[in-house]
C-alpha cells in the first residue's frame, strides 16, 4: 500500500541501567564450556555482541513503554489527549489479559475515546503496529497514534543458563546461543497525519510483506509443561504424558489445564490425586532457536520481500539511501546485506552494544541513527524487519 497522509513525528526510547557483557554470561556458563572444551570468547566471536542492557529485577514493562511514549511526545507538538490509538506490540507482556496497552495508556493519560490494544508478531510487532496506525490515519479515522513496546530478556536468559548448566551438551549450547544475545529496552513510535506543525517529521511512503509460516517452529519462546513435574501429578504418569502429547504442543497449553495447574481451589476429584507441593512449578518458560535454519530461510524470505518492496516503492536499489534492520547479530547482518545487495555503509547497527531487543531493536536503532545524523533529511530509508514465524515486513520512508 502507498501512503499520502502518514508521518512519523518522533521515536522515543529508554535504555535499561544494567550492562551485561558477553564475558559476564560466559563466566556463568563456564562449567559447560569446560565440559565441552569450548574456549572463552566464543559468545562474542559467534554473534558480534560485546554487551547488552537489562532492566533491574521486577521492572514493569508498562512503565518502560510509558517512559518511551512520553519521550516521543516531548519531541513533538502532540499531547496525550491527541492520541486516538495506542498499540503495545512487545513480545513480552505483563498479563494474558488485559492488554498491556491499557496500563501504558493509563500512565500516559490517553483519552478514553482512543483505541487501546496489543499486537503480537515476534520481532516485527512494532512494524505491524506502525502499519495498523498508518492505515487508520490514511483512512482519516484518526489524526495521531502511538506504537509502544518494552522487552526484557533477563528472565529467559537466567532460565536458559540454568538449563545449560544442567545439560552440558553441544545441542543445548547451539539451541541456547540466540537466547544469550537478548537485550532489553523500550521504544515508542509516534505517527500523525502531519497536521501538528512539525517540519522535522518523516513521511511513510509504503510497505511490503512476505511470510513463510511453514518455518514457524524454527524459533520459539513460550511456556511448556515440565515432564518431570507432570510425573508427580498422577499415579500413572506414562498415560498422562501420552495423553498430553496427543492434545497439545509445548507452546500451546489448554486454558483448562492452566486453570487447574494454578488454582488454589481444585475440584475434589483432581485434588485427591494431586501432590501437596506447589503445582505451578510444572509450568516453565522455554526458548529454542535453530539459528542456522533461521538465517538460511530468513535470508530467502528477505530476498523475496526486498524484491516486492523495491517494486512497490518504485525505487531502484541505488535509490535506497539508508537501511535500518532488525538487530540480531553480526552473521545475520552481514548475510542479509550481502543477499539483498546493500552496501554495508548504508546500514546502521547497534547490536554490538545493545544485543537483540526483539521488537524494540529496529525503532531504537533508527532513533539513535537519527541522533547521530546518519539519517539525513531527504534520504530514502528502508526499515527491514524479519521475525520468527517466519514473517518479513519492510517499510519505506522519505526522511
Amino acid at each position: 500500500m502507498h501512503y499520502k497522509r502518514v508521518h512519523m513525528e518522533s521515536i522515543g526510547y529508554e535504555l535499561p541501567p544494567v550492562v551485561v557483557t558477553s564475558e559476564d554470561l560466559e563466566a556463568r556458563i563456564m562449567p559447560m564450556y569446560e565440559a565441552l572444551h569450548i574456549a572463552p570468547g566464543q559468545l562474542e566471536a559467534l554473534t558480534g555482541i560485546t554487551e547488552r542492557r537489562w532492566w533491574e529485577e521486577g521492572h514493569s514493562l508498562s512503565n518502560g513503554a510509558a517512559v518511551a511514549g512520553r519521550k516521543a511526545m516531548h519531541q513533538s507538538n502532540v499531547v496525550a489527549k491527541d492520541i486516538e490509538a495506542l498499540i503495545y506490540t512487545g513480545v513480552c507482556r505483563e498479563n494474558f489479559e488485559p492488554a498491556t496497552a491499557c496500563a501504558v495508556a493509563a500512565q500516559l493519560g490517553v483519552s478514553a475515546d482512543a483505541y487501546i490494544y496489543d499486537i503480537s508478531n515476534a520481532c516485527v510487532g512494532v512494524l505491524n503496529g506502525i502499519i495498523d496506525i498508518a492505515n487508520r490515519i490514511e483512512l482519516k479515522q484518526i489524526r495521531a497514534g502511538l506504537v509502544v513496546s518494552c522487552e526484557s530478556s533477563r528472565e529467559i536468559v537466567d532460565i536458559m543458563i540454568q538449563r545449560m548448566l544442567e545439560e552440558k551438551t553441544m545441542d543445548r549450547f547451539s539451541s541456547s546461543l540466540a537466547t544469550l544475545t537478548g537485550g532489553s529496552g523500550a521504544a515508542a513510535v509516534l505517527l500523525t497525519d502531519g497536521s501538528f506543525d512539525n517540519p522535522a517529521c518523516h513521511r511513510l511512503i509504503g510497505e511490503a510483506t512476505k511470510s513463510a509460516p511453514e518455518h514457524h517452529r524454527l524459533c520459539r519462546w513460550g511456556v511448556t509443561l515440565t515432564p518431570v513435574e507432570l510425573g508427580k501429578l498422577m499415579f500413572s504418569p506414562d498415560k498422562l504424558l501420552a495423553a498430553i502429547d496427543e492434545v497439545m504442543q509445548p507452546e500451546a497449553i489448554p486454558t483448562v489445564m492452566k486453570e487447574i495447574m494454578t488454582s488454589d481451589k481444585l475440584p475434589p476429584v483432581v485434588a485427591n490425586i494431586m501432590p501437596s507441593e506447589t503445582l505451578p512449578a510444572a509450568l516453565t518458560e522455554f526458548m529454542s532457536t535453530d539459528s542456522v535454519a533461521v538465517l538460511k530461510h530468513g535470508a530467502k524470505l528477505g530476498v523475496r520481500t526486498w524484491g516486492a518492496f523495491l517494486k512497490k516503492m518504485g525505487w531502484a536499489i541505488d535509490q535506497v539511501d539508508k537501511v535500518i534492520c532488525h538487530q540480531v547479530g553480526e552473521g545475520h547482518r552481514d548475510t542479509i546485506l550481502r543477499e539483498l545487495g546493500i552496501a554495508p555503509e548504508k546500514d546502521f547497527s547497534t547490536y554490538k552494544y545493545l544485543g537483540n531487543i526483539g521488537t524494540v531493536s529496529l525503532p531504537l536503532t533508527a532513533a539513535i541513527a537519527e541522533q547521530r545524523q546518519f539519517l539525513k533529511p531527504g534520504d530514502h530509508v528502508g526499515f527491514l524487519g524479519i521475525g520468527s514465524g517466519l514473517n518479513c515486513l519492510m517499510l519505506g520512508w522519505e526522511w
